[in-house]
């Protein structure tokens, strides 16, 4: 069979390329320069000269479409993301500081770590607290969050992570903030750690969702348009 094709486009830091295939195994491959302006630019574009070499049709493509980037990988290494900030449970201000005390050099004494994607000026306390049991025994406090709304504001804040004590048992306050958040500013990206890594341990889960909030505004868009 070689009337069925499958396409694949990978987008780079510099290049975005395609690769088409048809049934019989023949596979067409074209590259553009990436448009980081408008990722979907240079995504179609290369779609586009991969069917022209091919000489078959967008209609044509009937087996699977792959898409794969580095484009996050990128906007980490290089710090390139947006202004973030991550609200915690009041008294764990310092969680992406003190990690977990694991060293990746157990012998080396003057070992020095990456700065955290949230400087300490941007980590938020939220006067809050769910026990382990899965109990809320402090709900969110609505004027807190305006208040915090309002300092995020001045910041110039695009993404929020949010990670609160106990939230993968019980995320009924990340939830609350949420929608406290949102309705004093819509256009906020916001990462929940109950729904991003609902797991034990503070600092996997913390650092998780602020990888994901780091990054959200940089997918989100073109990949809802896409």
């Amino acid at each position: 069979m070689t009337d069925s094709y499958a396409l694949a486009v990978d987008i780079g830091g510099t290049f975005t390329d395609v690769v088409l295939r048809d049934g019989g195994g023949r596979t067409w491959v074209d590259k553009t320069l990436t448009t980081h302006a408008d990722l979907l630019e240079g995504f179609f574009r290369v779609v586009e000269l991969g069917l022209e070499k091919a000489g078959v049709r967008p209609a044509d493509v009937d087996d699977v479409i792959v898409h794969a980037t580095t484009i996050v990988t990128n906007a980490i290494i290089e710090r390139k993301g947006p202004t973030i900030a991550l609200l915690v449970t009041e008294g764990f201000a310092d969680v992406l500081f003190i990690r977990n005390e694991y060293r990746y050099d157990m012998y080396d004494p003057q070992i020095e770590f990456v700065e955290p994607l949230v400087p300490r000026a941007l980590t938020f306390e939220v006067k809050e607290r769910a026990l382990s049991d899965g109990t809320i025994q402090k709900k969110v406090d609505p004027a807190h969050i305006s208040e915090l709304t309002a300092k995020l504001s001045a910041a110039g804040v695009r993404s929020v992570a949010v990670s609160f004590l106990n939230a993968y048992k019980v995320p009924d306050n990340e939830r609350a903030v949420r929608e406290a958040l949102h309705a004093a500013d819509p256009s906020l990206h916001i990462s929940l750690s109950s729904e991003v890594s609902p797991q034990m341990r503070e600092y996997p889960r913390t650092s998780t969702t602020v990888v994901n909030a780091y990054t959200m505004p940089i997918t989100e868009p073109y990949l809802t348009s896409l």
